[in-house]
């Protein structure tokens, strides 16, 4: 059925106004980032800075190690994004392939543990890594990411693997490969869309992720970007708007490159995990 006209300018009209209201904290931020301390301070802030600056992104770099911080964050994130891929991939084939009880149980479990909240989890994270003696490293960081990323990679995972046709398998096992082999061979070359956008689904989730970063990670050199960001704010809970503005939008940027182009691949990794096949 064809649109409207005015059903089809309404809906443009919306998409808009959402737009806009998506955008508005990250174009106010870089404008923030841009102004001189005058302007901040002004009555009448203005969109457009009079005489724009980059002597925030200056002072940003010398009041704190943000060059270190994202290189935390980075093998932190990659670290996580690589590990959660490659124990996901084999479980949503175990998933996918073999519908039993214990997978559907499997299945109905990584939904839930979906809804439970960061403070929840963090005291017994908290324990087990003092245990393991992997309090306040990047290690132990690291392995958090992959825990909490992996049950919604490998919900993202079981979608793609479903929409692999099933005869290519078994044409594969006429010819004599086995299980191990048929993985390897077969179903990842045609998973590699979805795996590359589940690992940046991780890796972009990790790279943003504050709370765990916060609580695991005491030393200043472990700390990553997130944490980092937080100390332009002082005791009194004055902010160092300039600095802290311009700190925020290179902190930003990666994810918003990242999702920029290669928003209909995970679009179409989520949309692939929530249809049943």
């Amino acid at each position: 059925m064809r649109t409207r006209p005015a059903a089809r300018a309404g809906q443009y009209a919306a998409l808009l106004v959402y737009l806009i209201f998506l955008a508005f904290p990250f174009l106010w931020l870089l404008s923030t980032a841009f102004k001189p301390p005058r302007e901040l301070g002004s009555l009448h802030p203005t969109w457009i800075p009079h005489r724009p600056t980059l002597a925030n992104f200056r002072q940003a770099f010398d009041e704190q190690p943000l060059l270190h911080a994202a290189v935390n964050s980075l093998l932190a994130a990659l670290g996580a994004a690589v590990v959660a891929v490659l124990i996901a991939t084999p479980m949503a084939y175990a998933l996918a392939r073999h519908r039993t009880w214990p997978a559907r149980a499997a299945s109905g479990w990584v939904v839930v543990s979906q809804a439970f909240p960061f403070v929840l989890i963090i005291i017994p994270l908290f324990l087990v890594l003092k245990r393991l003696r992997l309090i306040d490293s990047l290690a132990g960081l690291t392995l958090v990411y992959v825990v909490w990323s992996l049950p919604f990679a490998l919900w993202m995972l079981v979608g793609y693997v479903r929409a692999v046709p099933v005869e290519l398998e078994e044409a594969a096992a006429v010819d004599g490969a086995g299980r191990l082999r048929t993985l390897v061979s077969v179903t990842a070359p045609l998973l590699a869309p979805g795996i590359a956008a589940t690992a940046l689904f991780a890796f972009v989730t990790a790279w943003n992720e504050f709370f765990f970063a916060l609580v695991l990670l005491k030393s200043p050199g472990h700390q990553t970007l997130p944490v980092v960001l937080t100390h332009f704010i002082g005791a009194e809970g004055v902010a160092d708007l300039g600095p802290l503005a311009a700190a925020a939008f290179l902190a930003t940027l990666p994810s918003l490159v990242v999702f920029a182009l290669l928003q209909r691949r995970i679009t179409g990794g989520l949309i692939a995990g929530a249809v049943k096949s």
